[in-house]
């Protein structure tokens, strides 16, 4: 077999795979292509996105024990939904940024959208959606059209575009307006102080809102107003809409009573403004252990939450995705065996042929149950610190034929118990 071009944009995807697995961590893309045990979960996400596309919004929780591929499954809608032209975000609930406090949640969503390959793409979306209101004001007009004359239409447009927001929130096409004309002036500065201000930054002085003619900064109450205008910023630039994973809805459940509650609630609203038509073009996926939903501190108290998310009884055999909550299994050793066979197909691409005569079935088995056996049979444990593992036996085939993994490869189950996220080894504690 030729050696693999690096130039090849596949091969590279491939190396980027192994890459990450090698840090055991998930990898940005191609995740399409190890998936295994998902083709019905990732259809219906699919057919909501397609919804979403054209004008919807939609929601969908993830429910699965610690080990069941949660943080994979989020990772593959946002590949999925950025291939169908979405802008995404990924955040993560933490006792800076929790449930209960909107504007710190918003900000999360808009500091880490991204767009087009960009990350942090917030200002650029604003950017082409800006500059995709002024072609259409020239073409209009049909003759070249001065810049200041060209300023003043595009405002028009901006301020049109955004009057249904305005009667919630007046200051977010106040603030447009100056970060428009700031740009216009090359004055950095205050274009930096809007994006900020537009991102719920709390830390923006008064020069900006002097200059922008707005009181305050963005509180949770005016939050709903820049949920609302972000995909019409986004869809203006030539998006189909927003996707935004919250992670780590667990935290929610370590904070006091009230806070806990405030948090469930604002999940509420959010869920109403979805179902009510008033955030069209978002797609919110959230994702949790079954504590989080039916426990003592988590969604279950929360009546108007849980008959909202709640779900028929759960038939594992054939659970139902089109349901609100998606119920994940635990990994199993036969998916396991599979994912890796299709790993060293991915390693094949990246690096050259893979002696099948060592990395067979036989030893990737053994493998399998080796790993298993040195956290008691835990299948749910050992997924990512098996891959880690598996690509570094592939390394060494490649790198040393005189290298036998059926021979060679042994666990300590204390060198890789070393390996344990803090995470897992909270997990092993629960369970033993």
């Amino acid at each position: 077999m030729p050696a693999p071009d690096r130039s090849d944009a596949s091969v590279l995807e491939s190396i980027g795979i192994i890459n990450a697995l090698r840090r055991g961590t998930v990898p940005a893309q191609g995740l399409g292509r190890f998936a295994v045990g998902l083709s019905v979960e990732e259809e219906v996400i699919a057919d909501q996105l397609d919804l979403v596309s054209r004008g919807g919004a939609d929601i969908k929780f993830i429910r699965g024990e610690y080990g069941s591929g949660k943080t994979f499954l989020i990772a593959r809608t946002l590949e999925i939904a950025r291939k169908k032209g979405f802008v995404t975000a990924h955040v993560a609930i933490s006792p800076v940024s929790p449930l209960h406090r909107l504007r710190s949640l918003y900000a999360q969503i808009a500091t880490s959208l991204y767009a087009g390959g960009e990350q942090q793409a917030f200002r650029s979306i604003i950017d082409a959606w800006l500059y995709a209101i002024e072609q259409r004001v020239s073409a209009r007009e049909g003759v070249p059209v001065p810049a200041d004359r060209l300023e003043e239409l595009t405002i028009r447009e901006v301020e049109s575009a955004l009057s249904e927001i305005s009667l919630l929130n007046a200051p977010v096409a106040a603030v447009i307006r100056t970060y428009y004309q700031a740009n216009n002036a090359a004055d950095f500065r205050t274009s930096q102080a809007a994006i900020g201000w537009l991102c719920g930054d709390p830390n923006i002085g008064r020069d900006l809102r002097q200059k922008a003619g707005i009181r305050g900064d963005i509180g949770d109450s005016s939050i709903f107003a820049l949920l609302e205008a972000l995909p019409i910023f986004v869809t203006g630039a030539g998006y189909q809409g927003c996707v935004v994973a919250i992670d780590e809805l667990e935290i929610t459940q370590t904070f006091a009573r009230n806070l806990r509650e405030r948090g469930f609630q604002n999940l509420v609203r959010i869920i109403d403004a979805i179902d009510g038509g008033l955030l069209p073009r978002w797609y919110l996926l959230c994702a949790g252990t079954p504590m989080l939903y039916d426990g003592p501190r988590g969604m279950r108290p929360i009546t108007p939450l849980y008959d909202r998310i709640g779900q028929t009884p759960i038939v594992s055999e054939f659970p139902n995705p089109r349901q609100p909550q998606i119920l994940l299994k635990p990994f199993s050793p036969d998916r396991l065996e599979e994912v890796a066979q299709r790993i060293a197909i991915i390693y094949e691409e990246a690096y050259g042929e893979v002696d099948r005569g060592r990395i067979s079935h036989r030893f990737i088995r053994t493998m399998v149950n080796r790993v298993s056996t040195a956290f008691g049979g835990r299948i749910d444990i050992i997924p990512r610190l098996f891959l880690k593992e598996f690509v570094d036996v592939l390394d060494k085939c490649d790198l040393y034929p005189e290298y036998d993994p059926m021979i060679v490869y042994q666990t300590n189950p204390l060198d890789l118990q070393e390996l344990l996220s803090e995470e897992e080894k909270a997990v092993m504690e629960i369970r033993f």
